[in-house]
């Protein structure tokens, strides 16, 4: 089911909050290269993560495409697995015991 897209205030709004995310994508992506320690980066690339499904759900609203909610909650999901499994090796030094 195909919604309509936002327009209006919304719209502008909308466009105004992936301008924002994509800004901070790139700002995060400066720190997952340059970032002085391992924790650093992997909170730069979970941020990135979460800036990737929020663009993707600002996108659904811009285009009233339902496809990209379900492709947001999956990349949720594996940017939550993902950080997990960055922790476990990063405090135990082992992901699966």
């Amino acid at each position: 089911m195909v919604s309509e897209p936002a327009s209006g205030l919304l719209g502008a709004v909308v466009l105004g909050g992936l301008l924002l995310s994509s800004l901070v994508t790139l700002v995060a992506g400066y720190r997952v290269v340059r970032g002085p320690t391992t924790p650093d980066r992997v909170v730069a690339l979970d941020v990135i993560g979460t800036n990737v499904v929020a663009i993707a759900l600002l996108f659904a609203l811009v285009t009233g495409e339902a496809l990209f909610v379900d492709v947001s909650l999956v990349l949720a999901i594996i940017g939550f697995i993902s950080t997990v499994a960055v922790a476990r090796y990063v405090t135990e030094g082992d992901i699966i015991e």
